[in-house]
């Protein structure tokens, strides 16, 4: 059998729920899922919380990926992350986007990137930010360790005390759950700033 890659997937998905592979939708799910494993295991729930995204469409989308898994698909090279730069070049497209995102990357053993998802977007503080939220798909993933990172639409990376509050509260929380945060970075234009380097992890 042949196998997928992601050109093929997106052919998949688009023609199964009659949308263009450039769509709107189409580009959502492979913004919130970037690999062919994470497609393979999204559940009806998180496809729901796309917008566009109804039951019928969400059944018809789980109908595909069965009929993918059927299918051997191809050993991916992960992104691997070493340094707070490694993030930094990971993420820098967030410099681009004109509201704040949290954002969360889950990390398995050897530090190679599982997944990216965008947990918040809009001003940044610590009651927002819910720990529920950013450790959910860490959990379910079974990820060893994560990094957090927003963006400043300023242009300026410089930590508030909202930032450095929020990363302490999911630090904290971190321990707690045995899925250590790495870092908190944060993006302005053309730079960043590490909280770990910070001495605030």
């Amino acid at each position: 059998m042949n196998t997928f890659d992601k050109m093929t997937f997106k052919l998949l998905l688009a023609t199964s729920i009659r949308e263009k592979e450039d769509g709107y939708v189409v580009s959502e799910i492979f913004s919130r899922f970037p690999s062919i494993q994470e497609l393979l295991e999204v559940t009806e729930e998180e496809l729901l919380q796309i917008n566009g995204i109804g039951k019928v469409k969400a059944k018809q989308i789980i109908a595909a990926l069965k009929l993918a898994r059927m299918n051997p698909t191809p050993v991916e090279n992960r992104f691997t992350i070493r340094s707070p730069e490694d993030a930094y070049n990971y993420l820098k497209d967030m410099a681009y986007l004109t509201q704040e995102h949290f954002v969360v990357l889950g990390l398995n053993t050897k530090n190679e990137v599982q997944f990216r998802e965008t947990v918040f977007i809009g001003s940044l503080n610590a009651s927002i930010v819910h720990p529920r939220e950013t450790f959910k798909h860490l959990i379910r993933r079974s990820c060893a360790s994560a990094i957090i990172s927003q963006n400043h639409p300023s242009g300026s990376p410089d930590p508030s005390r909202e930032d450095i509050d929020v990363t302490k509260r999911l630090s904290e929380a971190g321990k707690i759950m045995g899925c250590e945060i790495l870092d908190h970075i944060i993006i302005g234009a053309e730079k960043y700033v590490s909280l770990k380097e910070k001495g605030y992890l």
